[in-house]
């Protein structure tokens, strides 16, 4: 059984292989992420993904699995009860949520949480339904700059969403606001996993951009999780991206922000050149975000070939002792109805420099072993659920 100094985790947000069993229950029977991608993009080349066994681990369309794969892989199913970013990354890391998040996709929010979030911020409300973050400031965003009436929108995620221009509202300000949203979102009729700030600039229709500066307001963890224990113990723990939001800082040792996924693998090559010892967390959102939510499937490929370049740098700097883990969170299958996330099996690859074998490695029901093998490599406490995978390493 080995031990590895380092362990870096990415998150392919929402890279999906496959519809889980009981897919049916969350109407996504049939969702396949990474294969309908292929499918749709057949000229895509991720050479180092299929190297690792990507293609060995799941069948793609028009590509031949490697006949020597670098990595251990399977897939993992989810035990939670949801397909969203919190409950993957939560059970990611140990915890089982039983009761889904709530959501408010084909509502908009009740009228008592709007008028108490006008009480309450005393600005007006505009918007209150599901859509796209760069859609609605097109349909709303001049009315807002007019009025100084805040945004409020929601997505398939169990989330709140406050979108405001950062001069002609402020950046201050719309933190404020949220602040207070997170608050009244306490509640147990109107709990949301997170209210997050989403601050645009721009003179008018068609030139509004999002800026770098959203912040979420998370949901903390309800108990412990794998990053509290290497925490506890004195180990680093990495952020990169929204890692630390979804985990509201709870057992981060420094977070450091990221602007794409461009930027994250940057980031995360910088990491990687650096010397630490514990963990490095990274979620990559816009594969999710970008063309998940947006039902582009050749985007995603493309996307998927710009990581896949990232990442033979990011291999190339690799220590004897590190170990990668590549994953996910959940599906967001860009061919499929609707623009919600799909209920779907997630990879999970397992690469180090020092290994001696590789291939395919037994299936498991819960996320959680992910973390139960970070926990387990470290020597610290083990997650209630999940299985290390260390013992099948050689």
């Amino acid at each position: 059984m080995k031990n590895y100094k380092r362990v870096f985790t990415i998150v392919l947000d929402s890279l999906g292989v496959g519809a889980m069993i009981d897919a049916a229950t969350y109407n996504d029977e049939g969702a396949d992420t990474l294969g309908h991608i292929v499918e749709q993009y057949p000229t895509i080349q991720i050479p180092h993904l299929i190297d690792l066994g990507l293609a060995n681990l799941h069948p793609l369309k028009g590509i031949k699995p490697s006949q020597n794969p670098m990595a251990y892989y399977t897939k993992l199913s989810e035990m939670s009860n949801g397909k969203d970013t919190m409950t993957g990354h939560w059970e990611l890391m140990g915890l089982l949520i039983d009761k889904p998040f709530q959501t408010f996709t084909d509502t908009g929010f009740p009228d008592d949480l709007i008028q108490a979030l006008k009480d309450k911020t005393g600005y007006d409300i505009i918007g209150n339904k599901s859509a796209s973050g760069t859609d609605i400031l097109d349909e709303l965003g001049e009315e807002h700059m007019r009025s100084k009436a805040m945004i409020v929108y929601t997505s398939a995620d169990s989330v709140l969403q406050i979108a405001a221009h950062e001069e002609a509202f402020g950046l201050e300000e719309l933190y404020r606001c949220c602040k207070i949203a997170r608050e009244l979102t306490m509640k147990d009729e109107w709990k949301v996993g997170r209210v997050i700030a989403r601050p645009f600039l721009g003179p008018r229709k068609g030139e509004f951009k999002r800026t770098s500066n959203r912040h979420d307001y998370a949901l903390k963890p309800f108990d412990k999780t794998v990053l509290d224990a290497l925490k506890d113990r004195h180990f680093d723990v990495i952020s990169i991206g929204k890692i630390n939001d979804i985990f509201d800082s709870e057992g981060v040792t420094e977070a450091i922000k990221s602007k794409s996924n461009e930027d994250g693998m940057n980031k995360t090559i910088e990491v990687a050149q650096k010397d630490f010892e514990g963990l490095c967390f990274v979620n990559l959102v816009d594969f999710d975000a970008l063309w998940g939510h947006r039902r582009n499937p050749v985007g995603y490929g493309q996307e998927l070939e710009l990581f896949d370049r990232q990442l033979g740098q990011f291999l190339n700097v690799l220590r004897e002792d590190d170990l990668l883990i590549l994953t996910a969170d959940h599906g967001n299958d860009p061919t499929y109805r609707g623009t919600d996330h799909t209920r779907e099996m997630i990879p999970f690859i397992l690469y180090s420099k020092m290994n001696r074998g590789a291939g395919l490695l037994r299936s498991d029901c819960t996320f959680a072993s992910l973390g139960a093998t970070i926990a387990d490599n470290f020597k610290v406490a083990m997650p209630q659920y999940g299985n290390s995978y260390l013992e099948y390493i050689k």
